[in-house]
């Protein structure tokens, strides 16, 4: 399985105007596409920035859409109100588990790890099935979680998803401790830390724990 993410800062004003536009028009496009198997956006309505994953069933299909999508992208772009250009990024999928559907209201804790050698992601994949997902399984609210991974540059992002923003708040000090342990053990660098509430999350990815 493999994903491609779009970041965009868009206008906080302009988030619900960029949800609406996914809803209507762009999922049922990309969903329509040969290989997609779901899509997702994740955003901080505070700073406007806004992060929209579609999943595709082999790297194949995922490239072979790249062009189709690009004007879809272009509209989300406009109607999320940026002024700043996106970044768009394919990753593979390493690691899937999920105890349950995100309700409304879920809310989802980001990882950007990097360590710029082969090896680290190999040990990340090892590290976050044997000793990241056993404990942020326990937490209360926990839903789902997921590692990607992307060989050639040496950098994952873990995702944590909550049934709601109270229980990501209530899980930091526990993710922290657990963040420092792989950090140390792996010798990778935390490139980022994100909260953010999932907004749209009809993502299929299957069981890869």
């Amino acid at each position: 399985m493999y994903i491609r993410t779009t970041e965009i800062q868009g206008d906080p004003a302009n988030v619900d105007d960029g949800l609406q536009l996914i809803r209507e028009e762009i999922f049922p496009a990309v969903t329509a596409m040969e290989g997609c198997v779901g899509m997702s956006m994740l955003v901080d309505r505070e700073t406007g920035r806004c992060l929209t994953t579609t999943a595709w069933s082999s790297e194949d299909t995922m490239q072979a859409t790249a062009a189709a999508v690009r004007p879809l992208r272009d509209r989300a772009e406009r109607a999320l109100g940026s002024t700043s250009g996106r970044y768009v990024h394919q990753w593979e999928v390493a690691v899937v588990h999920r105890e349950h559907a995100t309700p409304d209201g879920a809310w989802a804790r980001l990882t950007w790890l990097s360590g710029g050698t082969l090896s680290m992601v190999d040990d990340a994949i090892d590290m976050y099935r044997m000793v990241v997902l056993p404990q942020i399984q326990e937490l209360d609210g926990f839903c789902s979680a997921s590692l990607m991974i992307d060989r050639e540059t040496g950098r994952v992002v873990g995702t944590a998803a909550f049934d709601s923003r109270e229980a990501v708040e209530a899980s930091r000090e526990v993710s922290t401790g657990i963040r420092e342990r792989v950090v140390r053990e792996l010798g990778a660098t935390i490139d980022n830390v994100e909260e953010m509430e999932i907004a749209f999350a009809h993502l299929h990815v299957p069981e890869m724990a």
